[in-house]
């Protein structure tokens, strides 16, 4: 009888004195941009070394005092170049060689000889880049601080005798019971022992309806409770909780390496120790060998070093990509990086989330059924009436249904939620009900019920997105492998979809660690398209992540490598073709820099290398692959040719995840 009264008591009571607040859905906020970057050295120290090269710039087209803008270049130098050069001798006593100090010694070097400005330009680059790439690293740890957030800190645990106290969540104990009140977050994984009501999972599994959760059923910790009070059984403790492993595996995935990037590491060790080597070859042998002066050897070395610099090989990759960047953000895309951009040209196999990406994520009215010789708008209306009071998302999109179809809604009284069910009050003096009802459905039907006898049905599904067909199918046109659905919803919605939408193999049913497990599973690179936080561990995982902007999650959008801002899907395809074209300028270009160096090098060892030449064809062959890659800014190499349509086959296969308690 104790945990009965406690049970009607905390359905009354009013939360704001209750242990685990009112949570809004999904809210997991991080930090600003603006706010990240200030609080990080790697950030300021390439801005100050930004303005000082612009001010030494204007100086010396101002025709100041050669001192004045010397001076500025040289504190741009100190502000930009101390720190890489302090890590790049730290790597050096390991016997390791970084491109960073590479530049950095390019960039004395140039400065030695009077070509000041290029080797700040050069320290500025550098600064830059290391800067954003701080920058992301920071954002996806306090993306994933902010996701821990879902859970409450307190919980209310409910005792044998019917008494509660407030304890902290991390020392919840896997066997004892809490206490949820009505618009709570649930503190622990767990499975409910009393009590009836409606969980919102949407944060966690992506499920777009409240999901009725009574005796006998599992709930998450950060979910939300509805209007009805849980008495729950905790099944796990807190750092096992899905909640936590969501967090444990983004943090995983960060900080793993691609192959790619390893390539690049074992190619920059190379590079420094060739290019340090043969700059100490062309200072000495001469001497050695003839009796060239130690300045006419070091002049040598000085314009071996800089034609040998790789610029010219950075930005022959750089501008391609970075025009591709700026074309996608022109078209509503984001791209996060160069790497990225590159990398999405590779993709084999697309993965779809379903709810908020292939629908819209919230559920809508689609069908009135009147009965008993009622009309369908007087069904819509009093169930709109009773709803008028209601917070559900049911209830609101049978409100909105009938403001957009300009019916006259009456007041209701004594209004009253029924936990788990639906609502119920007092309409014209009839008392009206709306409450789920079973049905061979995809989507959620209601009934509307006039003293007890009832009237009519109410059908309500998460609306397909109008280009969700179009997008499926354009990416079946610039891929190879199939295009996969990956949902938490029921087998038979997900089936419906991916029906609708032409998509091969559906997934259904899944946890956020199944679509991790899927992912990888799927072979090749997969780009992984999702917005919520239950996706944040699948976009991580994929070999490339995309996430919905406009509705997307915060850690979903931190953690994916690109973000869809206008929510327009079939720019997943144009994305794939624009990577492909761009990494077809980037070998282009590095024929182009490779050629001019060689070239440039030869000379300078079999021949005299005037220094002013030396810099002209170093700088020129820069300007040319720049140049060549803002070709990519054309709206052409948006848009591109869609190709002729691929023929796909194989039947559509529904797989069931491994959402079941426990797991």
């Amino acid at each position: 009888m104790g945990a009965t009264r406690a049970t009607d008591t905390t359905e009354r009571a009013a939360p704001d004195d209750a242990p685990g607040q009112r949570a809004e859905r999904g809210s997991v906020v991080p930090p600003s941009l603006i706010r990240t970057g200030l609080r990080l050295p790697e950030v300021r120290r390439a801005g100050i070394a930004l303005a000082l090269f612009l001010a030494g710039w204007l100086l010396q087209l101002g025709n100041a005092p050669e001192w004045s803008w010397w001076t500025v270049f040289l504190a741009c130098y100190l502000s930009g170049g101390w720190e890489p050069t302090r890590s790049g001798l730290q790597e050096l006593r390991q016997r390791r060689l970084d491109v960073d100090l590479l530049m950095i010694v390019a960039a004395i070097a140039a400065a030695s000889i009077g070509q000041v400005v290029d080797g700040a330009l050069l320290i500025v680059i550098f600064a830059t880049s290391g800067a954003l790439e701080v920058v992301v690293t920071q954002r996806t740890a306090d993306s994933v601080t902010a996701l821990l957030g879902l859970a409450p800190e307190r919980a209310t645990r409910y005792a044998a005798d019917g008494t509660t106290h407030e304890i902290d969540c991390r020392d919840l104990d896997v066997g004892q019971q809490i206490l949820v009140r009505p618009g709570e977050r649930i503190g622990a994984d767990g499975v409910v022992v009393r009590g009836r009501s409606e969980v919102d999972q949407q944060a966690v599994t992506g499920e777009s309806v409240p999901i009725v959760r009574e005796a006998g059923d599992e709930v998450l910790s950060g979910t939300v409770n509805g209007t009805g009070a849980l008495i729950v059984e905790v099944s796990r403790p807190a750092s096992e909780s899905v909640i936590a492993r969501i967090a444990t595996l983004v943090a995983e995935a960060s900080e793993t390496k691609a192959p790619t990037q390893l390539f690049i590491e074992k190619v920059e060790q190379a590079y420094s120790a060739i290019v340090v080597v043969a700059t100490l070859l062309v200072l000495g042998i001469p001497m050695l060998l003839s009796d060239s002066a130690f300045d006419e050897s070091l002049r040598r070395a000085i314009v071996f070093m800089i034609v040998a610099s790789p610029c010219a090989v950075v930005l022959s990759t750089m501008p391609p990509l970075l025009a591709s960047i700026a074309n996608a953000g022109r078209h509503g895309v984001l791209v996060k990086s160069a790497a990225v951009m590159e990398s999405v040209g590779r993709t084999s196999v697309v993965a779809f989330d379903k709810t908020g990406t292939l629908t819209e994520g919230r559920p809508q009215v689609v069908d009135v059924t009147a009965l008993g010789g009622r009309e369908p708008s007087e069904v819509l209306a009093l169930a709109a009436a009773v709803e008028h009071p209601s917070e559900h998302p049911l209830g609101r999109a049978i409100v909105t249904a009938a403001a957009d179809r300009g019916l006259d809604v009456a007041a209701v009284d004594d209004f009253r939620a029924l936990p788990g069910r639906g609502v119920t009050g007092t309409v014209g003096g009839r008392r009206v009900t709306v409450e789920r009802t079973l049905a061979d459905s995809t989507g959620t039907v209601v009934g509307v019920f006039v003293d007890d006898r009832e009237i009519g049905r109410i059908e309500l599904v998460d609306r397909l997105r109008d280009d969700a067909a179009e997008a499926v199918r354009l990416i079946g046109d610039v891929t190879p492998g199939p295009v996969l659905l990956l949902t938490g919803d029921r087998p038979s919605v997900a089936a419906d979809v991916a029906a609708r939408t032409g998509i091969d193999e559906v997934y259904a049913d899944l946890l956020p660690e199944d679509k991790v497990r899927v992912v990888g599973e799927a072979g090749g690179h997969v780009l992984v398209v999702g917005d919520g936080i239950n996706d944040a561990p699948a976009l991580i995982a994929a070999g490339t992540g995309v996430a919905m902007g406009r509705r997307g999650a915060d850690l979903a959008v931190q953690t994916a490598d690109a973000i869809i801002v206008r929510d327009d899907l079939t720019a997943v395809a144009a994305l794939i073709r624009l990577s492909r074209l761009a990494r077809r300028y980037v070998i282009a270009n590095l024929c182009i820099a490779a050629t001019v160096i060689v070239a440039l090098v030869t000379w300078d060892l079999i021949g005299t290398l005037p220094l002013p030449l030396a810099v002209a064809g170093h700088e020129g062959s820069t300007v040319l692959v720049a140049l060549n890659g803002a070709r990519l800014l054309r709206q052409s190499a948006w848009s591109g040719d869609r190709g002729a349509q691929s023929t796909r086959s194989g039947a559509q296969s529904t797989h069931s995840g491994a959402r079941r308690r426990g797991a």
